[in-house]
């Protein structure tokens, strides 16, 4: 019970966040477009950048193979991407696109090139 407390309870409280913050009607900062987009895609890559780390720290705590835990957090990020996209699709005011997974994508691929470089680089030593 407690690794799952401290290992899978923290990924599984972020995407009830990520689901939560979808439900939402559609909001906007500015009236203007790019500073709308650029503030809300770049909370895009953050929020999922931190759910891949939150799930290959989750996987890793199972496995103890690095490459292994980067691929499973990797792809359950992108389902979930995926599926936050869909759930957007039946909130009014919301849309969901492929191209909001794709920009989630630059949030996951980013933070796991960041981590293989860790492990590796630190394993080296």
């Amino acid at each position: 019970m407690y690794k799952f407390v401290q290992y899978w309870l923290p990924p599984l409280l972020w995407m009830m966040l990520i689901f939560a913050m979808s439900s939402r009607h559609s909001v906007s900062v500015t009236d203007e477009f790019l500073p709308d987009f650029l503030i809300f895609k770049s909370i895009h890559i953050l929020e999922y950048a931190i759910l891949n780390i939150l799930l290959f720290r989750a996987f890793l705590s199972d496995s103890k193979n690095v490459a292994t835990s980067l691929q499973s957090a990797i792809i359950v990020s992108i389902l979930y991407a995926f599926s936050d996209e869909i759930h957007q699709m039946l909130i009014p005011t919301r849309n969901g696109t492929i191209v909001d997974v794709f920009i989630d994508s630059i949030g996951i691929l980013g933070v796991s090139l960041l981590l293989r470089h860790k492990f590796v680089h630190t394993k080296l030593k």
